[in-house]
């Protein structure tokens, strides 16, 4: 099975060894992790405000303080980690979010709380640009769709089951439980890297020579910079989105996110980012990640919402029925990787996106008194495509990645997928609300399939780009049956 001669390491690759699919399944675990803490949190926000005295809305920084460093710090974080020590960045990235996840669960204050959420937050946004490059990097070229369907499918099914696992938690534990259910996972991760990856293994393919002080302090105050302009223009066009469920005027606010994003798009920061996708040809297949993320993500929060809200529906049947969407998930990521690996990740992907969009769009029809079965199948549809969809485009986006830039890749995609979970249930929120309480899920629903069909033809077009130094292209080749 292990090919210790192939010779088809690079100088950043880990070494091929029996244990490589141990470290796939470190960055599925990382990958289900950093997600279960961008929701897990959401159902706790009622009990964090009465366990420490404060407003709801000042308790809402318990989940906006963990996603907007995330959000904001992924590209400066993916710019700086190309050619870092991937041993040393993994284990300070995990240690750090364990640490700040015990610091988050003892908190005696709301400012504690938050400080401790922020800072775990930028660990994640390492953790994110990292899991990937781990996953590529520890396996052959001709068995990364296998690999990369490993983290592409646990990171969703950790967003959506974090808040089944947190209201499990709160009912039975408290609100302090919902930051302590991840310190396990991360000490396990520590064992782990800490035995089997190298020392000295980069996450690029160079190591870069050693920066003089001052370029060094110029590079940190551009990575400031870069995190403030991302998570401005983030804020602004979330800020719009939800607001405008109550006042449509506030949509008039969308527009002034472009100004600080297309600042540092412009700037020297965005500037080598667009360079990389635009010559890799992966400016399309970004779009794709965003739209199908932002689909799923719509869809979720719309059905859970409208089944218990204003059908009656009990929370019993609406978590069977939502559950649906991450079973058919489970079942086709190991699927998708290994078809991606036979007969190409771009053909996978986009028959993966396809299904998807079908499901989602045979749920816009249901007219009044939805039935959880109704649902659940349909469902089970998206999530199918869900799953074929995620391990094959993550590895043709990673297959494509320079050599010496997959931090910097990583992070991009990384990004798309975080903005596309952020972004839905805001449009469906502005949709619901735009539309009036009597159409307002099927509007909703109506975004989320939209936003999903975008995908297919983003991946139907794909860009022409020169072959990597190793030949490989952005379609990944059939592998030799094995």
């Amino acid at each position: 099975m292990t090919d210790h001669g192939s010779g088809s390491e690079g100088p950043g690759d880990i070494p091929e060894v029996r244990e490589r699919w141990l470290l796939v399944a470190v960055a599925g675990v990382l990958s289900f992790v950093a997600m279960l803490d961008m929701n897990i949190v959401n159902v706790a926000v009622a009990d964090i405000s009465a366990g420490l005295g404060v407003p709801a809305g000042t308790a809402q920084w318990a989940v906006l303080g963990y996603q907007l460093p995330v959000v904001a710090l992924l590209l400066p974080a993916g710019r700086r980690l190309d050619g870092a020590d991937t041993r040393t960045a993994l284990l300070l990235a995990t240690g750090g979010f364990a640490l700040c996840s015990a610091l988050a669960a003892v908190s005696p204050w709301m400012s504690w709380l938050v400080a401790a959420r922020i800072a775990q937050g930028a660990c994640g946004a390492v953790l994110f640009v990292l899991m990937p490059v781990l996953a590529v990097r520890s396996v052959r070229p001709e068995l990364r769709g296998r690999a990369m369907s490993v983290p592409a499918t646990l990171g969703p099914l950790g967003a959506v089951t974090g808040p089944a696992v947190g209201g499990l938690l709160l009912d039975h534990l408290g609100w302090r439980w919902v930051f302590l259910v991840k310190v396990p996972f991360c000490l396990l991760v520590v064992l782990v890297v800490a035995a089997l990856v190298p020392r000295g293994g980069t996450a690029g393919a160079r190591v870069p020579a050693p920066r003089p002080a001052d370029r060094t302090s110029t590079a940190g105050r551009r990575a400031l910079a870069d995190a403030v302009l991302v998570a401005a223009g983030v804020a602004l066009l979330l800020l719009s989105l939800t607001l405008a469920a109550d006042t449509s005027a506030w949509l008039a606010l969308a527009p002034a996110a472009a100004v600080p994003l297309w600042w540092w798009l412009r700037g020297p920061g965005g500037r080598p980012v667009a360079g990389v996708l635009r010559a890799a040809g992966l400016l399309r297949t970004h779009g794709a990640v965003l739209a199908l993320a932002a689909g799923f993500a719509a869809a979720h929060y719309v059905i859970a919402l409208h089944l218990r809200r204003d059908e009656g529906v009990s929370a019993t049947a609406t978590g069977l029925a939502v559950l649906a969407f991450p079973l058919g998930m489970g079942v086709a990521g190991p699927l998708g990787g290994r078809l991606a690996d036979r007969y190409g990740s771009r053909p996978v992907a986009l028959t993966g996106a396809a299904l998807t969009a079908v499901g989602l769009l045979l749920l816009v029809p249901l007219g009044d008194g939805w039935s959880p079965a109704g649902v659940a199948w349909r469902l089970a549809v998206a999530g199918f495509g869900m799953g074929l969809n995620g391990g094959p485009v993550q590895a043709l986006v990673m297959g494509a990645a320079p050599p010496d830039r997959a931090a910097t890749v990583g992070s991009t995609v990384q990004l798309a997928r975080s903005l596309g979970f952020t972004l839905g249930p805001a449009l469906a929120t502005a949709a619901w609300g735009l539309t009036g309480p009597d159409g307002g899920a099927r509007a909703a629903l109506a975004v989320a399939a939209t936003a999903a069909a975008l995908a297919v033809p983003l991946l139907a077009l794909p860009s022409r780009r020169p072959a990597s130094p190793s030949g490989e292209t952005t379609d990944a080749t059939p592998a030799a049956p094995r």
